[in-house]
């Protein structure tokens, strides 16, 4: 009765480390884990103006007026409603319900939820946009870059077989 409560939906938790979009935490055990784990987090009221490397994931909720990098194949931007990037974004994968103003280059999965805004162009390998998301710009779909080194590394081998 006390010790024991039946396990609420996943629809209905919000993790309290990283407010996300509940439509990202519900989404898997995977998507929960990684959406949960905030290693950076950039606070409503904060704008940094500059270009930002980081690792892991971001979380944010204030202004960025810059570049923003991900140093790594593993790291995830979460863009808040009330978060704003003014710059590019080059990132493995993202979870955005906030704006961009400017190209966005996304080796992994883009996730855009009802009140996502971006400004140009969106270069992708996998994405996922609700209803009332909108891209003032081109859709661009890229092909994961393992795929592609695999595919071309066969045909230098037998070129250089034959030689």
């Amino acid at each position: 009765m006390f010790g024991k409560s039946s396990k609420a939906p996943a629809s209905t938790t919000r993790p309290a480390t990283a407010p996300v979009p509940a439509a990202a935490v519900s989404s898997g055990q995977e998507q929960r884990n990684r959406s949960t784990r905030v290693d950076t987090q950039i606070g409503a009221g904060t704008t940094i103006d500059g270009d930002l490397q980081f690792s892991g994931v971001l979380n944010v909720e204030g202004v960025i007026k810059g570049n923003i990098t991900a140093s790594g194949d593993g790291e995830t931007l979460i863009l808040n409603e009330q978060g704003r990037i003014q710059g590019e974004v080059r990132v493995p994968s993202m979870v955005l319900n906030g704006s961009i103003e400017g190209d966005v280059f996304a080796s992994g999965k883009v996730e855009l939820f009802e009140k996502a805004r971006i400004n140009g162009d969106v270069y992708y390998n996998l994405l996922e946009m609700a209803v009332g998301a909108e891209v003032n710009g081109k859709l661009v779909r890229q092909k994961p870059a393992e795929s592609h080194q695999t595919a071309v590394a066969p045909q230098q081998t037998a070129a250089h077989a034959d030689s």
